[in-house]
């Protein structure tokens, strides 16, 4: 008999996953805390550059998080502090620490590589590349709106100006990432020295291909609109609240994991009851097996006493 069951899709309110590219001096952080501040009202900045963001203080009203080392980890049990802390939007500014920082994705594989490979770059990146996978699904299970900076290498081009003269350009080109990271946000804005944005990637129709220079609020109403555009869903807090209920059974957490996986949150990044960093679906996990023994031995004390 085949398990596999076709239901109808419905669109559903939605969490922002929202990248933003480009070179130092584009605007990166200024404009993520212009998006943040639009869609919601409690912000958490994950801060790798060194103070840049707290420069804003005057102008956003924001928690900062400081870190000096950048491993996937750490940035994985940030986002459950913030769940936990209830943010409804975590800025990381900038992702790109998280790959060629200290401690970042690069420093990992070469240090597997050292350790168990010899120094094989691929067994390195074999070792390494679970570390890196556990942080993107903690990002995008996040259970609040997430927009991450990414640098973008710079290059000059060389172009005529309004009089004809050649003069250098700086722009930016692809992010100080993985290939293909890119893919795996709803929105990608590339934004250049102007502090002009173009969406080079939307699952939102209507910012689809879209230039907005100096990006604004206007530009936040507009994403927010089409997060809302759908019907609501259970959150991660309601969710967690669930598989921690003292007398949740075994059935009831089994159907609970299986609708989290429905909605994407099994590895939303979550502190667990003694405080611990661990991810919503091992959470359900660890409370229905406890739930299962302790439901067989109910069952067995039941056979004994009759």
């Amino acid at each position: 008999m085949n398990s596999f069951t076709f239901t109808p899709a419905t669109k559903e309110q939605a969490k922002a996953r929202i990248a933003l590219t480009g070179p130092t001096g584009s605007g990166k952080t200024y404009t993520a805390l212009v998006l943040g501040a639009g869609i919601g009202d409690r912000i958490a900045l994950i801060d790798t550059e060194h103070g840049s963001a707290s420069k804003y203080a005057d102008e956003f009203t924001f928690d900062v998080l400081p870190l000096t080392t950048f491993e996937p980890p750490a940035l994985v049990e940030a986002l459950a502090v913030a769940a936990h802390e209830g943010y409804d939007v975590v800025i990381v500014d900038s992702l790109t620490h998280f790959w060629s920082g200290s401690g970042g994705m690069l420093e990992q594989v070469d240090n597997a590589a050292k350790r168990v490979a010899g120094g094989n770059t691929f067994a390195g990146w074999r070792e390494a590349r679970p570390l890196e996978r556990a942080m993107i699904e903690a990002l995008l299970a996040y259970p609040g709106h997430i927009v991450a900076t990414m640098r973008t290498k710079t290059e000059y081009v060389v172009e005529a100006d309004d009089r004809g003269r050649k003069v250098p350009r700086k722009v930016g080109l692809k992010p100080e990432q993985r290939d293909g990271i890119e893919y795996e946000f709803d929105i990608v804005g590339d934004l250049d020295h102007e502090n002009t944005l173009v969406i080079s990637k939307s699952r939102a129709k209507p910012l689809s291909g879209r230039v907005i220079r100096k990006p604004d609020e206007k530009f936040a109403e507009a994403v927010l609109e089409w997060l809302n555009a759908g019907k609501p869903t259970p959150s991660a807090s309601d969710y967690l609240t669930a598989a921690t209920a003292p007398h949740a059974a075994y059935e009831e957490l089994r159907g609970l994991y299986e609708e989290v996986r429905r909605h994407n949150l099994l590895a939303s990044a979550v502190l667990d009851p003694a405080g611990g960093s661990t991810t919503l679906g091992e959470l359900i996990v660890r409370r229905g097996t406890a739930a299962k023994k302790d439901t067989g031995k109910e069952t067995e004390q039941k056979g004994e006493a009759a």
